[in-house]
């Protein structure tokens, strides 16, 4: 077995630990003392220990959690010995305490002490290996059951290990912390192996939530359900659906040796709706929706059991000049939308709000005819014209179409905004666009300078251009 390697380094356990305490061991004995003196300035009692030897006691042993000392002169006191200090016994009264411990857990766990994992401060490090205490039982810990680094800072370290070894005859425990790492590590693979073969559905407790996903206990080995296994609509934050302690149903997906990387799925345990949507939707229809959230670039839409689709800004509205979904749609808002894709592969679907309402244009063309004069509103400006909005159509009102003088732009007498009185020049039904005319509106220089001249007049004007065939006069 592999522990017999183990075992037959166990028998000299008790001696390393022996060792490793060699000074304190020399007269570690216990004996029955009195109080003879309390000399507070120098925080100590004396205790005769018989013999005529009065030993020296630390007054921090002796005092309750208010600091009142709970015993006086004359008190008896039972001590150990446990050394010498100027001809002076150097002696302790927590460690008849600590002993009295010690003996007492060895006595309740003899029987049965294989299984048995204790958690305790490291309080001392020496040549052998490891002090360990809990609840002021002392547990030593070889080096070589350690599993410590060089260069950890071990002292003062809370700790797990496995008791290996119970010592009657000298009182002392012996813990491995290898040894329980390798039963855990053996518990989990068992768990981890278990889970993958059977392909098994199990519940887990939720212990950490992040950003990214919940890590589940499944049986005491942690597995991790990344944000896009929780639902079938896609990457959902868990912190909006779960709370640290919920039990979840979960199932193992997959497990990666090298990194001891559990993968856990929460969605494989459930059906999956796109089978439904692929029987059932097809592109084009029409489907009742709910607005799950907001985003610069689109909306996404709840369809129930786990369906979310997309909505993106150009497919809200025939508005071009659309800035944010939000002027549209409200979270929670029950709308209609077209089904326009639907993509098996990558569980995608997109719809669209826009070609269930009235085309602009169509509406347009039963209102409107080439020739009508209409008032729009100019809503942007080119160097090559104006666009003037007419019943929520955009119409181009173009530099030579706006004023008689050639050298004049629209942007010249106007600005975003301005109301202007337009005549609908041309309208291309095959490319949906309009052309306007303000020019025709107005005057033009040749009818009123004919309304003031007549045939025959002399004039004076002056010359703009002279050409091989003649010369331009403006008069």
């Amino acid at each position: 077995m592999a522990f017999d390697n183990e075992a037959l380094e166990e028998e000299n356990f008790a001696a390393m630990f022996e060792a490793s305490c060699k000074k304190e061991q020399e007269s570690n004995r216990i004996a029955e003392g009195e109080i003879v003196e309390i000399q507070e300035d120098e925080n100590r009692a004396l205790v005769g220990v018989g013999e005529k030897l009065e030993g020296i006691l630390s007054l921090d042993e002796i005092r309750d959690a208010e600091g009142n000392l709970k015993l006086g002169v004359g008190d008896a006191i039972t001590v150990m010995i446990t050394g010498h200090y100027n001809e002076r016994p150097k002696i302790s009264h927590k460690k008849v305490l600590e002993q009295q411990k010690t003996v007492a857990f060895i006595e309740a766990n003899k029987e049965d002490y294989e299984n048995l994992i204790i958690e305790g401060v490291v309080t001392k490090k020496n040549k052998g290996g490891y002090i360990i205490e809990m609840d002021s039982v002392n547990f030593f810990m070889p080096k070589s059951l350690a599993a410590f680094k060089d260069t950890d800072q071990v002292v003062g370290r809370t700790v797990k290990a496995q008791v290996v070894k119970l010592d009657p005859s000298d009182n002392s425990i012996v813990v491995s912390r290898r040894k329980l790492f390798n039963e855990d590590r053996k518990r989990k693979k068992e768990i981890i192996d278990n889970l993958m073969e059977d392909n098994k559905v199990v519940e887990g407790v939720i212990k950490k939530i992040t950003s990214y996903g919940m890590f589940v206990d499944v049986g005491g080995v942690d597995g991790l359900v990344h944000y896009n296994e929780i639902s079938y609509k896609g990457p959902v934050n868990p912190s909006k659906l779960y709370n640290e302690g919920d039990t979840v149903t979960v199932k193992a997906i997959s497990y990666d040796k090298d990194k001891r990387h559990l993968s856990l799925s929460i969605k494989a345990v459930l059906p999956d709706p796109w089978v439904e949507v692929e029987e059932e939707l097809d592109e084009g229809d029409t489907i009742g929706v709910t607005v799950s959230n907001l985003e610069p670039y689109g909306v996404f839409v709840d369809l129930g059991n786990d369906i979310e689709g997309f909505l993106h800004i150009s497919e809200i509205t025939w508005n071009k000049n659309i800035k944010h979904p939000k002027d549209y749609l409200s979270v929670g808002e029950e709308i209609e939308v077209e089904v326009i894709e639907i993509n098996s592969e990558t569980h995608k679907l997109r719809v669209s709000l826009k070609r269930l309402l009235p085309k602009p244009f169509d509406e347009f063309l039963k209102k409107f005819k080439e020739g009508d004069i209409v008032t729009g509103t100019v809503t942007s400006l080119t160097d090559f014209g104006a666009f003037v909005k007419i019943d929520g159509v955009e119409g181009l009102l173009h530099n030579q179409d706006a004023s008689w003088d050639k050298n004049t732009k629209c942007k010249d007498f106007l600005k975003s905004g301005d109301e202007v009185e337009v005549k609908i020049a041309k309208i291309n039904r095959e490319d949906q666009k309009i052309s306007l005319n303000s020019k025709t509106l107005q005057e033009s220089p040749i009818d009123k300078f004919a309304a003031s001249h007549k045939q025959n007049e002399i004039v004076k004007g002056t010359v703009r251009d002279i050409k091989d065939f003649g010369v331009f006069v403006s008069i």
